[in-house]
């Protein structure tokens, strides 16, 4: 039986869809059984079009892994997945099965072709979409495998990029015998961990920015290229910036320093925002708004942190310096890079990271916990959807707020819910004072009350999500206008005073959602005043785009 999933996945283009298809392509090659028409590890695969014949995308084998094909093409059909899109290298390869002819469709026609053809576009969109899909489920067709220790903090943050990258991959945990067997097969010892097995190399000790250079998904340099337009932080404001922005004809750029989604990937359920009566996570909504822009033309390249922005030169061209000492140039930017939340200043605090201590409160962090006792720290909406979340995956709950009334900082639903919650205990005026566990988190204890009348409490506790008051970031900016608190001071919030020469050269005032840097916007969460609202954040990103094209519109006299 066909699904329509797999009718999505797999098209074959009748003869009128074919001939469109075929003006993007290159000339036709004959092939013979057993070419090689690319290999797992490039970068800029084209897109093989089958006239006739059959071509096979296969998984490589590797450690402890048999070569297996995951998808077979045929006539009028054509191969590729997300990688098409984001550009970056390829983890499958392609052999001809049957001898015939193909044509290659390379990334500049490949580009034209989801400009100019909307019915050939969204044929392809939901084709590498599902497939994608696809490859992240079967578990069989995983082409990178990640081994580490199951409460390891360097390991989790390399599932975390995985997952939020929707990056196919596998977990294997060390100390089973896959894991055992898959270490040994890699050459790898047991203080190298976490390794990376992909099937082009092994990585030791390795870390989401290096998986992400592996993997062809961090910022490559183009030499002499301006852009019209740097988007930094890929959260929703981010994202929604790049959407408009590709959308309407600007050369885009997304760097993010973490990983695509920012805070509302964490959030394992959103409600209220609009158009989803029945909720969606944060991570799908982001996931979505990524593709999207993508569609567009926009790149985006993660883990790739910037570390200073200003103006080169006469002024006419923005310069934001990467990590690594990398430059780009730009005509505009609009940072986006929201806020984090804050850790509690606890003993061992670092050291439980990822090993108990999380941020976020999604499946991969609730299948670490499974079904044992939790603890959510936080009074606004995100801890609420982590506690109702984390409790309908079976695990006992304990909400813990400092204020006295569950009401005053969370939307009055979501309170409603966790008060007759049978899983959940809420503690008013409470705080954490203590984490206990050798290796990783087993329990707390909790102070209670106010003034004299203070009890302590010990909890059990096999994690503890935190949701406490956010800090921008906003440290690296330097010629920036913030508030007192390190927020982005935009339009009317900046105090002439505080305002360069340069403006008095342009003749103007900051535009809506314009900083005190000219042609440097602010979006979502880092903005002073933003509602700190996911759908408010996604309203400013898109609101940004307006105001950039009228900084770079020529001055008229």
């Amino acid at each position: 039986m066909t699904t329509p999933e797999m009718k999505d996945a797999w098209p074959r283009l009748n003869d009128e869809q074919w001939s469109r298809m075929v003006s993007y392509g290159a000339e036709k090659e004959t092939t013979r059984t057993g070419d090689m028409l690319f290999h797992a590890g490039e970068t800029g695969c084209p897109m093989i079009l089958v006239e006739s014949g059959g071509v096979e995308i296969l998984r490589t084998a590797g450690p402890q892994q048999e070569e297996v094909v995951v998808a077979s093409h045929s006539e009028h059909q054509f191969s590729g997945e997300l990688n098409l899109l984001t550009g970056q290298s390829t983890y499958l390869s392609a052999r001809v099965s049957e001898p015939g002819a193909v044509l290659r469709v390379h990334p500049a026609s490949f580009r034209r072709l989801m400009d100019e053809d909307p019915e050939l576009s969204d044929i392809v969109l939901r084709a590498l979409l599902a497939r994608r899909e696809g490859l992240r489920v079967n578990a069989g067709a995983g082409t990178l495998v990640i081994v580490g220790r199951d409460m390891s903090a360097g390991a989790m943050a390399l599932r975390t990029y995985a997952v939020r990258q929707r990056q196919p991959h596998t977990w294997v945990a060390a100390g089973t015998s896959a894991g055992e067997a898959l270490i040994k097969a890699a050459g790898a010892e047991a203080d190298e961990l976490p390794v990376v097995i992909t099937p082009t190399g092994v990585l030791r000790r390795a870390t989401p920015a290096e998986l992400g250079e592996h993997l062809g998904m961090s910022y490559r340099p183009v030499a002499g290229q301006t852009l019209d337009l740097v988007v930094v932080g890929g959260g929703p404001a981010g994202l929604a910036a790049a959407v408009y922005g590709a959308s309407e004809g600007l050369q885009t750029l997304v760097l993010d320093s973490v990983a695509t989604g920012g805070q509302a990937a964490a959030s394992s359920r959103i409600e209220n925002y609009f158009g989803f009566t029945s909720g969606i996570s944060g991570a799908d909504l982001t996931g979505r708004a990524v593709v999207q822009a993508q569609k567009f033309g926009a790149r985006i390249a993660s883990p790739c942190e910037v570390a200073r922005l200003d103006e080169d030169g006469d002024g006419d061209l923005l310069r934001l310096v990467l990590r690594d000492g990398t430059e780009i140039r730009s005509r505009a930017a609009v940072i986006a890079t929201g806020a984090s939340y804050r850790s509690l200043p606890l003993p061992r605090w670092d050291h439980f990271l990822g090993a108990g201590v999380y941020y976020a409160a999604t499946e991969l962090e609730a299948r670490a916990c499974g079904q044992r006792a939790v603890a959510v720290v936080g009074g606004a909406n995100s801890a609420g959807q982590a506690a109702l979340y984390l409790a309908g995956r079976g695990s006992p709950v304990n909400l813990i707020l400092r204020g006295a009334d569950l009401f005053a900082g969370m939307s009055s639903y979501l309170a409603d819910r966790i008060q007759t919650h049978p899983a959940v205990t809420v503690h008013t005026s409470t705080e954490v004072s203590e984490l206990h566990g050798r290796e990783s988190l087993h329990g707390l204890t909790v102070r209670s009350g106010t003034g004299g009348d203070v009890v302590e409490t010990e909890l059990e506790c096999w994690g503890l999500f935190c949701f406490i008051g956010a800090t921008p970031a906003s440290d690296w900016l330097e010629g920036v206008a913030l508030d007192d608190h390190g927020f982005i001071l935009t339009d009317v919030r900046i105090d002439d005073a505080t305002l360069a020469p340069r403006w008095s050269e342009l003749g103007r005032r900051p535009l809506p959602f314009e900083t005190s840097l000219p042609r440097v916007f602010a979006a979502g969460d880092v903005r002073a005043g933003s509602m700190k609202r996911v759908a408010a954040a996604v309203g400013e990103g898109a609101s940004t785009v307006r105001s950039v094209h009228m900084s770079l519109a020529p001055v008229s006299v």
